[in-house]
């Protein structure tokens, strides 16, 4: 039935954590004014900006790259001289060739019409033109051959683009001599067109290259809104530039879409399978206990939707959440492995509300690592100090790397970033401590404050403890100092150990005069009465103090203390007694002279118990000898492991020789024996 309530009471918490974590990832918390509008949509009203922003337009940005990126002519190469070599040489063959069939006197007009044409370059060449050529005096056709030649390799000279071939062409009338005639020039230029070709060639690499630039040349777009600034006017057409002004003012409402729902619900299983995965396999007590499993589970839901209310703001204030507290809170409450497990999935869940973006989930993941191992003694108000300065130097030192490589810097920008990334961790140390302050009396829980509020000398119990039983009180300084410097050496929370010795024998304030430490005269109420009565007396201080501990609030992990600091110990004195008056030890009940435990839970209470055995035997034996002293301590310790006392604490055997020798040598001095001064002879 145990077993199966743990499993119900797991499964319940990790469903409602799941469809609150879904929840809020899938539908945003809206504010009171948000409209619903697609680009082309017609404003059904004014819509006005509710605050002064300054934002960098992506879209603006984009069109004057775009803008700038267009304006880049295409670059050509530098023009091919060999090209132009090759076509010179290729004009001296040509007309040499055709030199050739002008002086052929065999061939008919048609027959040298045709070896005219039948040059690759000269294919297109209207026949009018070809005889023409074929038809010009000796003279003329010298002149022409000599134009032709230094008309090609002008142009070839001044570079022809692939582009522009048809338009060089056209140009070289423009380059003929005007010496020449009209029929010699118009062949001239007819023969100068066929050898032009062209030398000069787009490049793509150099082009995009330049294009590159100039794009990245063209700095941020920045719009800025005034406060009830019309954004978008009633009846006008809404376009991408609206739209994003809307988003960047948090005015838009986006839609729902049941693909976001199961991204969302998909993410929301994995991340609760991964904590509680986690727990179990390094800090499996969280999932044991109630309390602590759904603080953890309160903690999740409230910064979950702190997270949700201020991330999806796209001003600075998102650099404030405070992340940290979180792990802070879980660190100092139930562990740091608690601390570092929710840090991280909160830097998850950041990411993704802060639209997908992987510098803000690291931002706050890495933050709360740094305040959850920061915060491993939170027993002084100085070390939640450090620890929040050690978190706005990371949280600055992170937002330092991630702004400055975006090149554009706005430094007004960058300096409101920086400012938020410091108070970070101030903040996040402050709601630690006023948390702590809440949730420790709420949930039961062990916190620094509470041990320090409880260790106070003017706290109502203590107070009754050293005026009614003053023996008792001092009795109790002894042991705390005791346990709690053997616990600074095997690395427990000195302050709880401490703070549980002063209260583990409270019981004793309802009858103090039974107990050594309180009888002064030396008169002992238990000659007087039979072993039974006496070990009901002694037994009851538990019983009593348990009632005390309730009736004064006094926390379960201090009344730990008075239920376990005897353990199942025997009382071995009343024990004799009703043996030696029963004449045989079959008649007497040994359950009647046991305390009813339990036995030490854990280490802390099994100092105290120790402690407290020890400093009793000492004090009643009164060692002369340091010797005596180290053999009784060692007699207790001996006792209480063959007897099974720390069975059921995680104690260990070496730890059990630093809390052996830390005892003797406190107890060495405080029971070390006085030398007798002699007596001064009085003034007569």
């Amino acid at each position: 039935m145990k077993v199966g309530w743990f499993w119900v009471r797991l499964i319940l918490i990790g469903v409602v954590l799941i469809a609150w974590t879904t929840f809020l990832l899938a539908f945003p918390l809206l504010p009171a004014v948000r409209v619903v509008l697609e680009e082309g949509d017609v404003a059904p009203q004014d819509i006005r900006a509710p605050r002064r922003i300054t934002y960098e337009s992506a879209i603006r940005t984009a069109e004057q790259q775009r803008q700038a990126e267009a304006a880049v002519p295409p670059i050509y190469t530098s023009p091919d001289p060999n090209i132009a070599r090759q076509q010179r040489e290729r004009v001296r063959q040509v007309v040499d060739y055709l030199s050739a069939v002008r002086a052929d006197t065999f061939g008919t007009p048609a027959q040298r019409r045709a070896w005219v044409l039948a040059v690759p370059e000269l294919h297109d060449l209207p026949p009018q033109t070809a005889d023409a050529l074929l038809a010009l005096s000796e003279d003329s056709w010298n002149r022409i051959q000599l134009e032709v030649q230094r008309v090609v390799e002008e142009k070839m000279r001044q570079g022809v683009r692939e582009d522009t071939l048809d338009q060089a062409r056209r140009e070289i009338s423009t380059l003929v001599g005007l010496d020449l005639s009209p029929e010699e020039a118009s062949v001239t230029i007819a023969l100068a067109q066929r050898f032009i070709a062209p030398n000069s060639f787009y490049d793509e690499t150099a082009t995009q290259e330049a294009r590159r630039r100039a794009r990245e040349s063209v700095p941020p777009v920045v719009r800025t809104f005034e406060a009830n600034e019309i954004i978008v006017r009633e009846g006008q057409r809404v376009t991408a530039l609206d739209l994003e002004a809307l988003r960047e003012l948090g005015l838009q409402q986006p839609h729902t879409r049941w693909s976001d729902v199961v991204a969302s619900g998909i993410f929301a299983v994995l991340a609760v399978l991964l904590l509680g995965v986690f727990l179990h396999q390094f800090q499996p007590d969280v999932l044991q206990e109630s309390r602590k499993l759904l603080l953890v589970a309160i903690l999740w839901a409230l910064f979950l939707l702190l997270a949700r209310l201020m991330i999806p703001d796209r001003t600075v204030l998102r650099y404030l959440f405070p992340a940290p507290a979180l792990a802070m809170l879980a660190t100092v409450t139930l562990g740091p492995s608690v601390g570092l497990i929710l840090s991280s999935l909160m830097g998850g869940v950041v990411g993704l509300i802060g639209e997908h973006s992987l510098e803000l989930g690291l931002y706050m993941a890495a933050g709360g690592a740094v305040a959850a191992l920061s915060m491993r003694r939170a027993d002084r108000l100085t070390n939640f100090f450090y620890a929040a300065l050690f978190v706005s130097a990371a949280l600055m030192g992170l937002t330092t790397a991630f702004l400055l490589p975006h090149g554009q810097t706005n430094w007004m920008e960058m300096g409101l970033t920086l400012a938020m990334a410091g108070m970070n961790g101030l903040i996040s140390a402050s709601l630690t401590l006023g948390g702590l302050f809440f949730l420790g009396p709420l949930f039961d829980l062990m916190t620094p404050f509470r041990l320090l509020e409880l260790s106070r000398p003017d706290q109502p119990l203590l107070q009754r403890l050293l005026r009614e039983a003053p023996g008792t009180y001092h009795h109790s300084l002894v042991v705390a100092s005791l346990a709690e410097q053997a616990a600074e050496r095997i690395g427990l929370n000195p302050l709880l150990v401490r703070v549980g010795a002063y209260y583990h024998d409270i019981g004793k304030i309802a009858r103090p005069y039974f107990f050594a430490e309180n009888q002064l005269d030396g008169n002992n109420p238990h000659d007087n009465l039979d072993p039974y009565s006496s070990a009901r007396v002694i037994l009851g201080h538990v019983r009593d103090g348990v009632e005390l501990a309730r009736r004064y609030r006094l926390p379960s992990w201090i009344r730990a203390f008075i239920t376990e600091h005897h353990g199942t110990n025997r009382l071995r004195i009343q024990y004799q007694r009703a043996v030696e008056q029963a004449g045989n030890p079959d008649l007497v009940n040994e359950e009647e002279f046991r305390h009813t435990g339990p036995r030490p839970r854990s280490r802390e209470t099994a100092l105290v118990m120790l402690a407290d055995q020890c400093e009793a035997t000492v004090r009643a034996r009164r060692p002369r000898t340091p010797e005596e002293l180290t053999q009784i301590v060692e007699e207790v310790f001996q006792r209480a492991l063959e007897e099974g006392q720390l069975d059921q604490c995680s104690i260990t055997l070496q730890e059990l020789r630093a809390v052996r020798e830390s005892f003797i040598s406190n107890l060495k001095g405080v029971f070390h024996p006085r030398p007798l001064y002699p007596e001064f002879p009085r003034n007569r």
